[in-house]
């Protein structure tokens, strides 16, 4: 019995389903039945299959049921056994028809207990492609972009740019017209707020509106693309993607220093930077040839991930969630995918294998975390110039008090030659001794050319280093540990702690010497300073030697300078064969000693203390050896040392202290450095995504389903980010363009801005995505340039109109869509509306007034101290931005919290919006800055309507028409009597929809 008869049987006993068979296989076989169009896989299986099939039987290999792959042509129409689930052509014979139209539970796909049926205009199109040949085709967004020819239209006499002939022509096949154009003064408004985020003046409306020139509308985008504000606008929107935040989230979610980074971004859209460049500089800037301080600063965009700071985690594990987080941003922003489900299995619905997904993840792992110091010229020249009065005044005083005969400082001086002596007789003759060979449990030792020993890499909570050092050639007596810093490591080190706080700091916890597995015995050991944390007592140096992992020796509080242990061997040592030193680190939290010199001598006796004038230990022996005296440097130097210790000195000092207080905190960035050939880290595949569970060991490389990296050159950051960024990779255009386009119409031409896979909406106008894409990549990557087209057209200029009834959700553009602005360009638009905003570009963040109770929800209940003067009035884009408690005012209005990639912001309407505008004490500050600059400006003989009029004007741009000025009049005279009642007025007019919204 053939299937086909099988089939007749099985259908014939269910008399619906018969009728249902026939009307569907008539359909499909005859091709008079199907009409002139061909069914669309790419627009309409492909979601159907991906909707109810991909789940079990798509690219995942452990989710895959009855090992069938609907997801290819090569796995649909596999030979299953004497049958096929996909056989083109031949509806009869393809399983996928018999079990979507089966009417027996046990057989029916998809299973009624996992999976919603098919329902029939679902069914019909199915088969009518099966019978069509059932072919596949490649996903549109993976197929690389062709040449697009810009169509012909019939209303060409509508059309300012290209861009307008896609538009209706898709218009014109939906039967709809584009709507009128806007007004001039909603028209400048659109404008500003679009490109600078910002309000326009009422005498800057009044001049555009009144001029004739026909290019003034063009002038006018040009004058705003120059503008600084256009810069700023669209670096918040790219900070959306970057996660930016001024913390590092978690739980103690403490402040963070990564608002240079920001800065880079407004710099780099101000100067039109081109956008694949602008992609490498933050992916792989620190490997560029020469690398730019700047070029370094902009790798800070994968530095934006969180940090989590607990002292009971893994600082490994918590890592590599840091790079689960950048495979994710990076598909969100330049492929346009959600990569994040091959973390745990290989994709259900696009083709990127589990394997894929951590050989991607290879490409961004060789990259260690440090800092950057990254001061502006205004901040070292100022530091510059302190520092000079701080030395001056140190001499002066080391003149004046030492090198003088009055009787006042005979004391001083008394106790000057007391320590001068002290320091002649504690000085050794050290020499810097050089490892021959160096172990770490974790963090990469080298050796520089001064001998000493520099960290980088990762830490852990507990690590070991162990220095094999030569014979020696004679007797030794003592141990010298210097901690040096050293500007690769966090606060300048000398430790890699990286916590706030504890910035820079180091915890030894055990200080052994061995030879083979025996212990030397130590003795006396000291240091130059100690201390366990900030506010804590002091660290006894004899910690380092009581066997206890749980003391140690620190200088924390003093980041950023060198200090010393010295440790005395109980006996002479000497040896005939290498022997070890080996340094114990372990503590709550990653606490390596970063940049360190050992350092011995055979003085007999061994060295008494660390000496506080390291600095001149070697000159000062030489003295105390009888070799000369100190010359002039070395006592001036000497004498300031003195001078900044003695306690004898304190109120003399207080002018330089003060003036040491003065000195700008170094501005220190977050950003990437590779690491060396050499020392590459090991990527492995993570099975199920968990961290705990490594598999095999994978190479970087880019998805299979894309073409590969260049064989001839590294597999490395800067090959992905020059791979992204290249023709091999059919995405990073279009969703450039889309997210561009997204900017200024609300939605993208396609809807999911962070996904094109195959579960995405299909594009609105798919030649148009194609051909902005071109024009991007093609005009030299200038989104500037793309924003100026997309703004100069007609689609742009309509005005706002309700949706057609045939097109609800506005998707063909036939009006201009109706937005809600975001989060800060309401505030901002508000804010320059009162012309109170300052115009300062850049540098730290700041606080506009909130409620205390917001800050107070965060852990240790940090203070928001609201800004004054000018910063309470900067633009939205600088305020200070806490992941646990982001600022009240714009999370109302979705804006994001800096802990992931945001590709497309919600749009919600809630009540708390409307009590934030009213009542929120900021905005209040805006509605009386408002009402007093519209006072202001109409003088002191203004009459209530020409104040109401200026007020309007001020906000909405447009000039009110008599209805509103008349209920705007009213509104004021019922409450006139109070002291705010042009507040009263201003607060009613924030709270319009017209306000918030563009027109």
């Amino acid at each position: 019995m053939s299937r086909s008869q099988s089939l007749l049987i099985f259908f014939a006993r269910r008399v619906p389903a018969v009728i249902t068979f026939w009307g569907i296989f008539c359909f499909a076989a005859c091709p008079q039945c199907l009409g002139d169009e061909k069914v669309n896989f790419g627009r309409e299986v492909r979601p159907i299959l991906a909707k109810h099939c991909f789940t079990c039987h798509g690219p995942d290999p452990e989710a895959r049921q009855a090992d069938l792959r609907l997801d290819t042509q090569a796995g649909a129409t596999a030979d299953l056994g004497g049958y096929q689930a996909i056989k083109p052509g031949d509806i009869d014979d393809s399983e996928v028809f018999t079990r979507i139209t089966s009417d027996d539970p046990d057989t029916r796909m998809p299973p009624a207990d996992a999976h919603v049926p098919l329902n029939q205009h679902e069914i019909d199109i199915l088969s009518a492609w099966i019978a069509a040949g059932g072919n596949y085709e490649t996903h549109w967004s993976f197929v690389p972009p062709k040449p697009i020819t810009v169509p012909d239209v019939n209303a060409s006499g509508w059309c300012r740019t290209a861009i307008d002939r896609f538009t209706i022509k898709r218009m014109e096949q939906a039967g709809l017209s584009p709507s009128e154009p806007a007004a001039k003064a909603n028209l400048i408004r659109r404008l500003y707020l679009d490109l600078a985020g910002i309000t326009p003046t009422p005498e800057e409306v009044d001049r555009f509106i009144n001029d004739e020139d026909p290019l003034a509308y063009r002038n006018l985008v040009d004058r705003l693309l120059a503008s600084p504000d256009y810069a700023e606008r669209f670096a918040r929107s790219w900070l959306d993607l970057a996660r930016y935040s001024d913390t590092n989230g978690y739980e103690k979610d403490r402040p963070r220093t990564v608002w240079p980074f920001r800065d880079w971004v407004i710099a780099a859209i101000a100067a039109d930077m081109p956008f694949d460049q602008f992609s490498i500089e933050q992916l792989a800037g620190d490997m560029l040839p020469a690398a730019t301080t700047d070029q370094r600063i902009a790798t800070g965009f994968h530095r934006n991930t969180m940090l989590n700071e607990e002292g009971g985690i893994d600082p490994l594990e918590y890592r590599f969630y840091a790079m689960v987080d950048r495979v994710a941003t990076t598909g969100t922003v330049w492929l346009g995918l959600t990569t994040g489900c091959a973390q745990c299995h290989t994709h259900k619905y696009d083709p990127i294998t589990h394997t894929d997904y951590y050989s991607l993840l290879a490409l961004m792992n060789n990259a260690d975390e440090p800092e950057l110091t990254a001061d502006p010229p205004e901040v070292r020249e100022q530091r510059r110039e302190i520092e000079k009065q701080i030395r001056r005044l140190e001499n002066q005083l080391a003149t004046t008090v030492l090198n003088s005969k009055d009787p006042q400082h005979e004391l001083i001086r008394a106790d000057y030659a007391i320590w001068y002596q002290q320091q002649i007789e504690t000085a050794s003759d050290w020499r810097v001794l050089r490892p021959e060979e160096m172990k770490s449990t974790m963090p990469r030792l080298s050796l520089t050319k001064s001998g000493s020993i520099l960290a980088s890499g990762d830490v852990t909570k507990r690590d070991v280093y162990t220095l094999r050092m030569p014979p020696t050639a004679e007797p030794l007596t003592a141990l010298r540990l210097e901690a040096l810093p050293h500007p690769s490591l966090p606060a300048g080190g000398p430790g890699m702690a990286f916590y706030e706080g504890r910035r820079g700091d180091f915890f030894l916890s055990e200080f052994n010497v061995r030879v083979g597995i025996q212990d030397v015995a130590l003795a006396r050991p000291s240091a130059s300073y100690g201390k366990i944390s900030v506010g804590s007592g002091s660290a006894d140096a004899a910690n380092v030697l009581d066997g206890s992992g749980s003391t140690g020796w620190s200088t924390s509080d003093r980041q950023g300078t060198a200090n010393r242990l010295v440790v005395n061997f109980a006996q002479p040592f000497q040896s005939n064969q290498p022997w070890t030193i080996e340094l114990l680190f372990e503590r709550h939290f990653a606490a390596a000693l970063g940049h360190f010199r050992i350092a011995v001598t055979s003085q007999p006796g061994g060295a008494v203390a660390a000496v506080s004038a390291a600095a001149l230990e070697s000159r000062l022996y030489d003295v105390r050896a009888g070799k000369g005296e100190l010359d002039r440097a070395s006592q001036n130097q000497l004498r300031r040392q003195y001078v900044q210790t003695s306690e004898l000195l304190k109120e003399h000092r207080k002018p330089i202290d003060k003036l040491r207080r003065s000195l700008p905190e170094p501005v220190r960035t977050l950003v990437f450095r590779e690491r060396s050939k050499d020392d590459l880290r090991t990527t492995h595949r993570h099975h199920r995504g968990e961290y705990l569970q490594p598999t095999e060991a994978v190479p970087p490389a880019v998805p299979a389903m894309f073409e590969p990296l260049d064989p001839n050159k590294p597999k490395d950051r800067l090959a992905l980010a020059q791979w992204l960024v290249s023709d091999k990779n059919p995405l990073v255009g279009r969703v450039a363009a889309n997210r561009a386009w997204r900017e200024f119409f609300g939605t993208g031409i396609v809807r999911t801005a962070g996904d094109f896979g195959t579960q995405s909406e299909l594009p609105s106008h798919p030649q148009l995505i194609d051909y902005l894409a071109a024009e991007l990549t093609r005009g030299g990557w200038s989104m500037k340039r793309l924003h100026r087209k997309i703004v100069l057209s007609a689609t742009y200029r309509q005005a706002v109109g309700a949706a057609a009834a045939n097109d609800p959700g506005n998707r063909l553009i036939s009006s201009f869509p109706h937005r809600r602005l975001d989060a800060e360009r309401i505030r901002d638009s508000l804010l320059s509306a009162t012309g109170l905003m300052t115009r300062k570009i850049g540098g730290p963040s700041v606080y506009p007034p909130q409620p205390a109770s917001v800050s107070q929800m965060a852990y240790g209940s940090p203070k928001w101290n609201a800004s004054s003067g000018a910063d309470r009035y900067r633009k939205s884009l600088y305020t200070f931005s806490r992941r646990t408690a982001p600022f009240a005012a714009y999370i109302s209005f979705d804006g994001p919290t800096g802990e992931v990639c945001v590709a497309r912001r919600d749009r919600s309407t809630t009540p708390l919006q409307a009590l934030t505008l009213l009542n929120d004490a900021m905005y209040m500050e805006i509605a009386q800055g408002l009402a007093a600059s519209a006072v202001r400006d109409v003088g002191p003989n203004g009459t209530a309507e020409q104040i109401a009029a200026r007020i309007f004007r001020r906000l909405l741009v447009r000039a009110p028409d008599p209805e509103e000025l008349r209920a705007i009049v009213d509104f004021y005279q019922r409450h006139s009597k109070g002291k705010q009642a042009w507040t009263l007025v201003a607060r009613a007019l924030i709270n319009t929809d017209e306000a918030i919204t563009t027109p």
